[in-house]
């Protein structure tokens, strides 16, 4: 069963790896889009390695369901130009600060790892959905629901500079 598991996880390191790869590497708003929700089934896929379904369903239906659509419409009402500064490829400099700024997190937190070891691994709290649903709607409800109204005001505005740019034309 440990043998399945670990085969798992490469499976789903894998996933989202290559998903964001393809994210930040296409040059289509849609292509990077795809590698974004590529990215984010992998990560609910953790998550059920983690014994945690509720956390996956709710990874898949927020941010892969949602936040996804959202993006989707937020791009496609929007029209860029295709001689915009995103036409041209960026300079090798840039590409060389970027992976500099990923390895640079991933070899502090490395070393951290390596240097200071755990003393016990310890065992979670099993957390009922109710004692959960409780906790997120009880004092972090004023949050939760200001995050919706800053999702559904960011596609008002992409609807509104839509027809702003349809009207100048």
């Amino acid at each position: 069963m440990e043998v399945m598991a670990k085969v798992a996880f490469c499976v789903y390191t894998a996933v989202i790896i290559g998903g964001s790869v393809f994210a930040v590497a296409s040059s289509s708003l849609v292509r990077a889009l795809v590698g974004l929700i590529t990215t984010l089934v992998g990560v609910a896929g953790m998550y059920m390695l983690l014994a945690s379904p509720f956390m996956a369903f709710m990874q898949l239906l927020i941010y892969v369901g949602a936040v996804s659509v959202l993006i989707f419409f937020a791009v496609m009402l929007t029209r860029a130009e295709s001689g915009g500064d995103e036409a041209s490829g960026a300079p090798m400099k840039t590409y060389v600060f970027g992976l500099a700024a990923t390895m640079a997190p991933a070899a502090i937190l490395g070393w951290l790892i390596l240097t200071r070891p755990v003393a016990s691994i310890a065992v979670p709290a099993e957390v009922s959905i109710k004692q959960l649903g409780e906790g997120l709607l009880g004092s972090y409800f004023l949050p939760f629901e200001l995050i919706s109204v800053i999702l559904m005001v960011a596609m008002a505005g992409a609807v509104l500079l839509t027809w702003e740019k349809r009207g100048k034309k």
